[in-house]
């Protein structure tokens, strides 16, 4: 793989230096725990300070604070060697393990030794050693060896978890919070981590099976709390903004980014075929388009040229009535993915947010809801996301009825999906879908970049077509006087779909749009539409600048109105793998220019539905709000009637 502008490769010569420093720590060392309790294990002791005695606590002033644990031999060779009892052999599972955590280990300490030469950190622990320091510089020798601290722990769990993730199963192992993150410098850094990591593997790594999940549980637990605790350290800063390759592993170190394996999933679901889905047509082709959209994703550059030019869809929402399709269009959106990726080579990987995610334990959902975001965020894959029914796992805020769980799923999705943090690379989709939009928290459906109307069969043609798909081939009714699924084709569909926004459908809408049209004529110039706008805001006053947003991302993709060749999908040679720079002027040259007809029709679309939201929601609210008066009138009147 060739290294794009801003990595720098880290030197297999650099890595293998450190193998005999890193056999060491798993061969065995003594540590003495501040932070972290130990943990009942299942193997045996490994040194005398190993036991189950409660610690001895010093009442005399001034030595309460000092710890009094003693020291603690980790021998994780021996750990990992007598995880299965019943094979006095070590396996290869248990081999692999232990080269992955050398392998890891060395990594981690070849990034340090980097970090401390780019920084002054190497010469003051020269000056530190030849008792030279000055004491005007101690300060700053301390935050460096925190700062090398924090990045020997995270590239150790980074490396650790990639090397590993092809190992583990579907054995999913809890191991709890991390606590003993030391800071004094890398070498104790990595003793603190060792030294839990080997209690973990005790307590939790039973069997073969739990061993790679039980190390990889540990890993991502350490990532996440060493990457907040670097949120405030400045001097991480050379690191954070540093990309770091090795080669033989096909690993990235993108600073406190995981870097993943790139798993794909394995898909059950049955795939539909687009001439599968009745109506639906703008859904339909804009899905259809999103799943070639993603294919032309550089895994080399990290970025999609869709992405970088605009168009390209991150977030959608589609909503409509029970039984209108939005299933169908899940499976047909996901299968065409999935084929391309096969042809392509390409690591495909769906997910699906549910109900099952959402979990009594606080906090636990809003980790589940994160699991999911990183899952298809992973930028070594091809990710579709979806969260069906989003109404009953997201909670709405200010909702007495929705659980601290759904609104832990709620804030995250709103800071993935449109956060500070967020970076689109164009590699994934996130799809929201729902019966019930309206009761959606407002903030978040405002984060749909895209409004897919799942509306079903309409006209007449789509009905006989649904029937005649459904009814299949095994009977002897005739069609009659029809040509089957003519009216499924596509691009006239979808032209008549488009042309039928020119104005709203929402009456609400509609009344704003005539007043504006009657006072300034036809639409045409920024300064007219742009008085349109506001007056929809004054309509609705949740029609807020994010909507303008979404509505020019909207006009962006219909500038890109062209699917991408099929025969581009099925000779990856013509354009996936070519060079990102030359598929970035393959698609520069099929954009259309954006005329306002495209302007008007989408500004139609997505204010028609954010007043088909409101109405449903102030309807419902209202329904709700005669429906607790009438109970109380009743229970005045059985109340007094009670007490004549």
């Amino acid at each position: 793989m060739s290294l794009s502008s801003d990595q720098m490769e880290l030197r297999e010569e650099d890595i293998r230096k450190h193998y005999d420093a890193a056999s060491a720590l798993l061969v065995g060392f003594d540590h003495t725990p501040r932070i972290g309790k130990g943990k009942e294990t299942s193997g045996a002791e490994k040194s005398a300070g190993l036991g189950t005695r409660r610690r001895f606590r010093s009442t005399t002033p001034g030595l309460v604070t000092r710890s009094t644990a003693r020291p603690e031999g980790v021998q994780l060779v021996a750990r990992i060697e007598g995880a299965d009892e019943a094979d006095p052999l070590t396996s290869p599972l248990q081999a692999s393990a232990m080269h992955a955590l050398r392998r890891a280990l060395a990594i981690s300490l070849a990034v340090s030794e980097q970090f401390g030469e780019t920084t002054h950190l190497a010469a003051l622990k020269r000056d530190n050693l030849a008792g030279a320091l000055q004491e005007a510089r101690r300060t700053e020798f301390t935050e460096l060896l925190t700062a090398e601290a924090l990045i020997s722990l995270h590239v150790f769990a980074n490396s650790c978890a990639y090397l590993l993730a092809s190992f583990v199963g579907e054995t999913t192992v809890e191991v709890g919070e991390v606590e003993e993150v030391l800071t004094d410098n890398g070498q104790i850094a990595l003793h603190g981590a060792l030294w839990e990591l080997d209690q973990d593997i005790g307590a939790f790594a039973t069997e073969d099976a739990r061993l790679a999940a039980a190390i990889l549980a540990y890993c991502e637990q350490l990532m996440e709390k060493v990457t907040l605790r670097a949120q405030n350290v400045t001097t991480v800063g050379s690191f954070s903004s540093a990309t770091y390759h090795v080669e033989a592993d096909d690993l990235t170190i993108a600073g406190f980014t995981p870097a993943g394996r790139g798993k794909s999933t394995k898909l059950t679901m049955s795939f539909k075929k687009p001439n599968e889905v009745v109506g639906n047509h703008i859904a339909k082709y804009q899905s259809m388009k999103l799943a070639k959209m993603l294919m032309a994703y550089d895994f080399d550059r990290k970025l999609n040229p869709f992405a970088e030019l605009g168009g390209f869809i991150f977030t959608f929402m589609g909503d409509g009535a029970p039984g209108t399709g939005k299933t169908t269009l899940i499976q047909m959106m996901a299968g065409l993915i999935s084929e391309y990726c096969n042809v392509a080579g390409y690591t495909f990987r769906f997910q699906n947010l549910s109900t099952d995610n959402i979990d009594s334990y606080q906090g636990k959902s809003g980790q589940n809801a994160k699991a999911f975001i990183n899952n298809i965020l992973d930028p070594n894959v091809i990710g579709f996301g979806t969260i069906d029914d989003i109404d009953q796992l997201a909670g709405k805020r200010g909702d007495r009825q929705s659980s601290a769980g759904q609104l832990e799923i709620t804030a995250v999705l709103m800071e993935s999906f449109a956060g500070a943090n967020t970076v689109v690379r164009g590699n994934c989709t996130f799809g929201m879908f729902s019966n019930y939009p309206e009761n959606v928290d407002d903030a978040l459906r405002q984060r749909a970049g895209a409004r897919f109307l799942v509306d079903g069969p309409q006209t007449r043609d789509d009905y006989i077509d649904i029937l005649s798909l459904l009814m299949g081939k095994h009977h002897d009714i005739p069609l009659g006087q029809h040509n089957l699924f003519e009216a499924q084709e596509i691009k006239k569909a979808v032209a008549a779909s488009f042309d039928g926004h020119s104005k709203p459908h929402e009456l609400g809408l509609l009344n704003v749009y005539d007043r504006v049209h009657s006072d300034l004529g036809d639409l045409d110039t920024i300064a007219k539409i742009g008085t349109y706008l506001k007056a929809i805001q004054e309509a609705d006053p949740r029609f807020t600048g994010r909507a303008i947003k979404n509505i020019t991302d909207a006009v962006k993709v219909r500038a890109m109105d062209f699917e991408l060749p099929d025969e581009w999908m099925e000779n990856p040679e013509l354009f996936l793998f070519k060079p990102y720079d030359e598929k970035r002027a393959m698609i520069e040259d099929m954009r259309k220019p954006i005329n306002v007809e495209m302007v008007i029709q989408e500004v139609n679309r997505y204010a028609d539905s954010e007043f088909r939201y409101a109405d449903k929601s102030d309807e419902v609210a209202i329904e709700n709000a005669v429906r607790d008066m009438e109970r109380m009138e009743e229970a005045k009147r059985r109340y007094l009637g009670g007490h004549a």
